[in-house]
């Protein structure tokens, strides 16, 4: 796909954002199934079932997918496809590349081992290596306007209202 391609593809659907904004929320949803035999979960995904399961740092076999790596993997799927649209629409050519994410976590804040050290992810750093005809200031600009677009980084920045709801 090139730019024009691109434009042509986005522009009804952004001039309908502008006409209808209500037509621009998208409800974005996941459902998974409680495993009544293991600690684990079957999540359904666009392409199949992910059984997710505890870590080997929380006492898992390490069969079974982290969530920690699935919150990565999903990262990376987003900022990959935001950076791609963004040198499609500035008109640069990638010839190759990666996305890599990583994140740290403590296992004694999950297993409560230390009340003080935190639950969850305390470090995310994403990663690109991009060979494509953009010069380093171009590249930089593609990188910047990514991580303005991409919708799970900036999830991830500015974490949403969550509700946890018993029905």
């Amino acid at each position: 796909m090139n730019a024009d391609e691109l434009r042509a593809i986005q522009a009804p659907l952004k001039q309908a954002y502008r006409d209808r904004p209500e037509t621009g929320r998208v409800v974005s949803r996941a459902e998974g199934s409680l495993d009544a035999n293991d600690i684990a979960v079957s999540v359904d995904a666009w392409h199949g079932t992910v059984v997710a399961g505890l870590h080997k740092a929380g006492g898992g076999s390490g069969e079974l997918a982290c969530s920690a790596d699935m919150l990565l993997e999903a990262l990376v799927g987003c900022a990959g496809v935001t950076l791609r649209a963004v040198a499609t629409a500035m008109g640069v050519t990638v010839h190759s590349g990666k996305v890599i994410a990583e994140g740290v976590w403590d296992a004694r804040g999950t297993l409560g081992v230390d009340r003080a050290t935190p639950v969850g992810l305390s470090e995310v750093t994403v990663r690109f290596e991009v060979d494509c005809d953009a010069d380093a200031a171009k590249l930089e600009r593609m990188i910047q306007t990514t991580e303005r677009y991409c919708v799970i980084l900036q999830t991830l920045k500015a974490p949403p209202k969550i509700a946890m709801e018993i029905v």
